[in-house]
């Protein structure tokens, strides 16, 4: 068999390039299904200064759960950079590999700040909230907390260099277009709700709920889009 003929094999078989095109595109998907369903698992994270026995009635009570929870997060943070590799991929196609590169180093800095939370969670509820050291315990929750709202400019700018590269490349309209720039400002808002109590809090509505809202709802949207994109040349 020539090369020409094993090559053209490897990218037109079950295996192939439209095998792992369709996969990894889909992983944006997967993405908001695990998030979803670790949250629910996960529950309800005691706020900033919660009483020692909160913290000790959630990490310790609820032990098991935030470990399987820890588990599915890490697992979903590879899905976070499967999606970001094929956004990645797409852009190049498209001729926007700043925008492409820039969609790497956000979710890179995305991925690496999950992975810290959900460190600091597995602690908490693995050993830390049972040693009866409550000033840690509530140190490393709000810590955890803390690393929420921080998490907002790196996520912004994944949502920017995503929308801005397909913008760029024709794949989305002009009202989409729009549409995700304003993700974009609610996204970097985000990163200031440092209020110490209320909505703007950083354990409050707008970061427990809206802002991530906001960003599962863009990571599907960018899905359909990466569904419908042509792959113009084997990027896997």
């Amino acid at each position: 068999m020539s090369a020409s003929t094993t090559a053209t094999s490897s990218s037109t078989g079950k295996y192939g390039r439209a095998f792992w095109e369709r996969l990894w595109r889909m992983n944006g998907i997967s993405f908001v299904a695990f998030a979803i369903i670790a949250y629910v698992i996960y529950g309800t994270q005691p706020p900033v200064g919660a009483s020692a026995d909160a913290l000790v009635a959630f990490y310790g009570g609820h032990r098991t759960w935030i470990l399987i929870a820890a588990a599915l997060s890490g697992l979903n943070v590879l899905n976070l950079m499967w999606f970001a590799a094929a956004l990645r991929t797409t852009l190049a196609d498209a001729g926007q590999d700043g925008w492409g590169t820039a969609t790497t180093a956000s979710s890179a800095a995305v991925g690496g700040l999950f992975f810290v939370l959900v460190t600091v969670i597995a602690v908490l509820a693995y050993s830390v909230a049972g040693s009866g050291n409550n000033t840690l315990t509530s140190g490393l929750n709000d810590f955890a907390w803390a690393l929420v709202v921080l998490s907002s400019f790196p996520r912004a700018m994944l949502i920017m260099a995503g929308s801005f590269g397909f913008w760029r490349a024709g794949l989305i309209s002009n009202a989409l277009f729009g549409v995700c720039v304003a993700a974009v400002v609610l996204g970097v808002l985000g990163g200031t709700t440092w209020v110490s109590g209320g909505i703007w809090a950083p354990d409050g509505a707008y970061s427990r709920f809206v802002w991530p809202i906001i960003g599962l709802v863009w990571v599907v949207v960018v899905s359909r889009v990466l569904a419908r994109s042509p792959a113009t040349r084997a990027g896997w």
